[in-house]
């Protein structure tokens, strides 16, 4: 039988989402591997830990498919007790397979959204255990969403 590890799933893709993920993931003491894109910068950036790539799907359907089977090989691989992302629409299938699973789901929206929420925050939303904003001004669109401030 497979033993477990207590682990963290950080899921998101490059540039800002990314610099926002290793900020809010920076004081924590849990084994991390990190899903992302490929992109010239993860390798200098991500270099001590475990790295998984899956197709960043935009608004396609058949990146979508794509990114859903990679992404749920990797979750059985991993089995990761905590999902935590920044978004945007990479991290779907992964956080979808961990709210089936029973992983918990920690969701980090953007700080380049002040007004009003991402597209990907307003369906992770709904099945992350705890959501997160940079903003005062989101609390309006998220009332059960904690204020952390800026990140990055």
């Amino acid at each position: 039988m497979r033993r477990f590890r207590e682990q963290m799933c950080v899921i998101c893709s490059a540039g800002g989402h990314l610099a926002e993920a290793l900020a809010a993931t920076r004081e924590t003491d849990v084994d991390r591997y990190f899903v992302t894109k490929q992109d010239a910068h993860i390798k200098d950036r991500l270099e001590d830990y475990r790295i998984y790539y899956v197709e960043d799907p935009h608004t396609s359907i058949p990146g979508y498919m794509k990114n859903a089977v990679q992404s749920l090989w990797i979750f059985m691989r991993e089995r990761p007790r905590v999902i935590l992302t920044t978004g945007a629409g990479i991290a779907l299938p992964t956080c979808l397979f961990g709210w089936i699973y029973g992983s918990k789901i920690i969701f980090v929206e953007s700080g380049a959204r002040v007004t009003t929420m991402s597209k990907t925050g307003r369906l992770l939303y709904r099945l992350a255990d705890v959501s997160y904003v940079q903003w005062h001004s989101l609390q309006k669109q998220y009332p059960k969403s904690i204020y952390v401030g800026r990140l990055g």
